[in-house]
């Protein structure tokens, strides 16, 4: 029987770019038309990856924005992020560089396990934030990044698959980082 490694995850983002929606989407498989504003939610879910079990605990936040203050409950004994902007919302993408900056400054990281998400893909049409500016904000922060539609379940899994991975990728890599030498 598999170790199940626990995770704790947090979602932000600023208003309406479907925090909740993808969470929904993950943990339930379904799309909510309709809610009320979230102020926090939790969800879990075992996800397997290969041979390993990780009991995933997702914090959905309240939308946040660029003079949110971040409760240390956002950075103390979280594992990994997901930052979710909307495609359709210029604003929603400035205050993610806002937020990532907070949490860079509040855990003293040189590197966070980080997906940037840009949600609501199906609504292309509407698009203020083009894929490219997403990847190149992801790449100067060395995150990942994908574009995701939680109403189409485009992407829904492989980003929760994917902090995981970032999580692990972070944790090993400041383990390399972190050599003692004995002189």
């Amino acid at each position: 029987m598999p170790l199940v490694r626990y995770r704790k995850v947090v979602i932000l983002g600023y208003r309406s770019v479907g925090k909740t929606s993808l969470a929904h989407q993950f943990v339930e498989g379904k799309f909510l038309e309709r809610y009320d504003p979230t102020v926090e939610n939790t969800y879990s879910k075992i996800v397997t990856l290969g041979k390993d079990e990780f009991h995933l605990h997702l914090v959905d936040t309240a939308g946040q924005d660029e003079y949110s203050i971040l409760p240390y409950s956002f950075i103390i004994g979280v594992h990994g992020y997901v930052l979710v902007y909307s495609v359709t919302s210029l604003h929603s993408f400035q205050v993610i560089e806002s937020l990532y900056q907070k949490l860079h400054e509040g855990h003293g990281k040189t590197r966070l396990p980080v997906v940037l998400v840009g949600n609501k893909a199906d609504l292309s049409p509407n698009r203020e934030v083009q894929a490219i500016e997403g990847k190149k904000l992801a790449e100067s922060w060395g995150a990942t990044f994908m574009e995701s539609s939680a109403r189409e379940n485009q992407l829904t899994q492989g980003i929760f698959t994917k902090v995981i991975q970032e999580i692990a990728r972070v944790e090993n890599s400041y383990g390399q980082e972190r050599r003692c030498h004995l002189m």
